[in-house]
């Protein structure tokens, strides 16, 4: 049978030997339908634009078209890259880290290192994506002139700090601001400062003086935490910095900044922050956080907008969801830009920037029967592609083949888990799998894939007299590798596939399964509180993701 098999991905060798030793499961579809309102009127659109796990949005306009890429910590491939011309459906073209060897995620501390908050910017036909990789390799900028790539292999810029951005003045030079800490070092916690400096981009490296321009945030006297994500643009003679302040969490915010020289000194507008929701009330409907992290761009028309992060949570803080990309207008007034007045919630619904209204983008729904000649790119992975492929579409079967892994998801090696986003508060998975496991311990089915320490997932195990069904959570370092057991049923004949899924509700879940074909559905475990699965508990940087896992404890 494996002759029939082609790599998912169209770039890696066929399964070897050693990947396939260990039993195999087979997924014959999976089928995703989120639950809730998300159209508007046809005038209108409706909040957040990028659902689900895309945080740190960039954007740059090209004429009628935009980019826009987004951070991806260690997830693989890296940094999505996506189109529009309406700033409303954005269409994923491709991925600019989308080669194993273009950055070093292995043995990485978590998930939630890797890819911070890439920038794009474009320039004499050449698109730039500047970005840091936290703890595997610092400072780099990839190109390509089709943002569709191929990008290049990363050039390494040796400069302290994070958050690196592009602006490319008028007169030629071009400028690196970024995050670092101030000159002297941090006098408080989180206490970080903003500085610019020249780069050359035929040569890779920085020169000339190196510059601070924000020392702390816009009220030194309060102590302002986490100066981050910063850009400048021109408008008018004046140069802008617009950054985040007070952490990416319920005190993030938006500030602005100007100076008639790219190097200061700057002033904070009389308006800021531009844009929060630290001070609205908790009980509002429709409630939105953790605003910040905006990129604020011009339409042909004049208009301005922002694309920006936000969350939608449930309870408290928490979401399931991580942070969303956001999309509002800016209004300026006596020099100075506002995405959204002091007190003012993020509507849920907004009017549309005046441009013809693009292909209607579908996050509502989804059905992968793998009959396709490569899996979709909106699959991902945990850290770099390992040396033996471990998964594979079967020509013959119209399945996807993924061979039991020795890593438990818990580890910071390399688990077998292919996830897609969650991009709804409420949503549902189905998957129809066979697995026939070959010792106790080994797994097959979907995961809810958090961090490292937060996990849920359901589907066929192996026991000490033969398989069954099981649901485990895993809600902290004091679980087991694979999580706690939390609900089980007798499997009388593993090599029959059956029906699995998973609904989640906000932080609670609930699994059903049946035989593949079947009619009726059998609880097997009901109101699970998964709320440990938010991101507020996992780091705040990533979101859920879903999709199959495969383990074997031998």
């Amino acid at each position: 049978m494996r002759e029939n098999w082609v790599v998912a991905t169209g770039a890696l060798a066929l399964l070897a030997a050693p990947a396939a030793a260990n039993p195999v499961a087979s997924f014959s579809s999976i089928n995703y339908r989120a639950e809730g309102p998300r159209t508007a009127p046809a005038e209108r659109y409706r909040n957040p634009v990028l659902p689900g796990f895309h945080p740190d949005p960039s954007t740059v306009r090209v004429g009628d078209d935009f980019y826009l890429v987004t951070s991806t910590f260690g997830w693989f491939p890296g940094i999505p890259v996506f189109h529009s011309r309406d700033l409303v459906n954005w269409e994923l073209i491709g991925h600019a880290i989308d080669r194993p060897g273009m950055l070093d995620l292995t043995g990485m501390h978590a998930v939630s290192d890797g890819v911070y908050a890439p920038a794009i910017s474009w320039h004499d036909g050449t698109f730039y994506i500047f970005n840091t990789c936290v703890r595997c390799g610092g400072n780099y900028y990839v190109t390509a002139r089709d943002p569709a790539g191929p990008w290049s292999d990363p050039v390494w810029v040796p400069f302290a700090g994070i958050d690196p951005s592009l602006f490319f003045d008028d007169d030629g030079k071009v400028w690196v601001i970024n995050n670092d800490l101030p000159e002297g070092g941090e006098t408080y916690p989180g206490h970080r400062a903003l500085w610019v400096q020249q780069i050359d981009l035929d040569r890779g490296r920085m020169f000339g003086p190196r510059t601070m321009v924000v020392d702390g945030g816009v009220d030194p006297a309060a102590k302002p935490v986490w100066a981050e994500g910063p850009h400048i643009f021109k408008k008018d003679g004046w140069y802008y910095i617009n950054a985040a302040e007070g952490g990416t969490a319920e005190n993030h915010s938006q500030t602005i900044w100007r100076s008639r020289s790219v190097t200061g000194p700057y002033v904070p507008g009389p308006n800021n922050p531009t844009l929060t929701q630290r001070d609205l009330p908790a009980d509002r409907p429709n409630r939105v956080e953790a605003t910040g992290h905006a990129d604020l761009f011009e339409l042909a028309d004049g208009s301005w907008w922002a694309t920006f992060l936000a969350t939608r949570p449930f309870a408290g803080q928490s979401t399931l969801l991580g942070r969303e990309t956001y999309l509002l207008p800016v209004t300026w007034r006596d020099g100075w830009p506002t995405i959204l007045p002091p007190g003012e919630p993020v509507p849920a619904v907004a009017d549309r920037p005046d441009l013809p209204a693009g292909k209607e983008a579908n996050w509502r729904s989804w059905h992968a029967d793998f009959r396709g000649p490569r899996l979709s790119p909106e699959w991902i992975q945990l850290r770099n592609p390992a040396d033996v492929q471990w998964y594979a579409l079967d020509r013959e079967r119209g399945a996807l083949q993924i061979v039991a892994g020795s890593d438990a998801a818990s580890t910071l090696a390399k688990p077998h888990f292919l996830g897609r986003r969650m991009r709804d508060p409420v949503a549902q998975w189905t998957a129809r799998f066979a697995f026939a496991p070959e010792a106790q311990g080994d797994f097959a089915g979907l995961m809810a894939f958090a961090s490292e320490e937060h996990f849920f997932m359901a589907g066929i195990e192996g026991g000490k007299r033969g398989a069954y069904l099981a649901v485990r959570y895993r809600n902290g370092s004091g679980d087991p590798a694979n999580g706690a057991l939390v609900a089980r049923a007798p499997l009388p004949d593993a090599s029959e596939a059956v029906e699995l899924r998973l609904a989640i509700d906000r932080g609670t879940a609930d699994v059903s399964w049946r035989r593949a074909g079947g009619t009726t559905w059998q609880r097997l475990a009901s109101d699970v509180d998964v709320e440990g699965l938010a991101s507020i508990h996992t780091g705040l940087f990533t979101g859920v993701t879903v999709g199959p896992y495969v383990y074997s404890a031998r």
